[in-house]
């Protein structure tokens, strides 16, 4: 078997463009009528990309470039039109994707962490045995039993980072979601990060904070309108990139 995590050969993306949601049924039936092919945009073309086992990547790129979409299809979130995507079935994967998939506003807290840690592949028991552990995590005590639509943004937050970071997870897939929260909470987060790092998880981040990727990441990927630009090193793919956008380095 392979000791990659991800292999992506030749992976192309296509969504279809936007239109008006009450003409979007004529203009679908007018452009089968007419044998025109509906109008749509790459989210990514003809990448070539493999994650090895325990490596820490992180994707670059400016905003459209193509990296969530990236993300979700390593997630299996996204199945591209072209190209296969093979994902190591023995590993398990935690997508932060977006935070608090899987809640549901009138569930309690408690309840909401049995059934989103049910989607992440938990069984209840351990979800049961680790809910104490979760919720002082999210520092909301107090709160684990009343609906989370009556929780802050904070809470909500806190709550959703600390039951994806208790799934012990093989790989794990992040999606510029370190801006929520407090200060104090998020430092918690990057250690656990900086944890689940040295003990070997296999790693993939998007974000915008070349600081952080570089400070993380073993390798990054610079994409740019769904292609792949350059591939290597952090440190130089990072001075590439910034020397592109015209930023001042550091």
């Amino acid at each position: 078997m392979s000791a990659n995590v991800f292999d992506l050969p030749d992976v192309s993306v296509r969504f279809r463009k936007n239109v008006v949601s009450a003409r979007s049924l004529k203009y679908s039936l007018e452009s089968w009528v007419r044998g025109q092919p509906l109008a749509t945009h790459a989210g990514l073309s003809d990448v070539s990309l493999s994650v090895a086992s325990g490596e820490r990547l992180g994707v670059i790129g400016r905003n459209g470039a193509g990296k969530s979409t990236l993300l979700r299809v390593l997630a299996r979130v996204i199945v591209p039109q072209r190209g296969l995507v093979t994902v190591d079935p023995t590993r398990r994967i935690v997508p932060l994707l977006e935070l608090g998939v899987g809640f549901q506003p009138d569930l309690s807290g408690a309840e909401n962490c049995l059934l989103a840690g049910t989607l992440l592949g938990l069984p209840p028991a351990r979800i049961d045995a680790r809910l104490e552990h979760i919720v002082g995590f999210a520092q909301i005590d107090g709160f684990i039993h009343e609906p989370v639509k009556n929780d802050s943004s904070g809470m909500y937050a806190r709550l959703a980072f600390a039951l994806a970071f208790d799934v012990e997870p093989d790989v794990l897939l992040v999606d510029e979601v370190f801006g929520v929260g407090d200060e104090f909470f998020m430092e918690k987060c990057l250690a656990r990060v900086d944890a689940l790092v040295a003990a070997g998880v296999t790693s993939v981040f998007v974000s915008h904070n070349l600081d952080f990727l570089q400070a993380q990441c073993s390798r990054l990927v610079w994409l740019d309108h769904g292609r792949l630009v350059m591939d290597g090193e952090p440190a130089l793919v990072a001075r590439a990139y910034r020397d592109r956008r015209g930023v001042f380095e550091n």
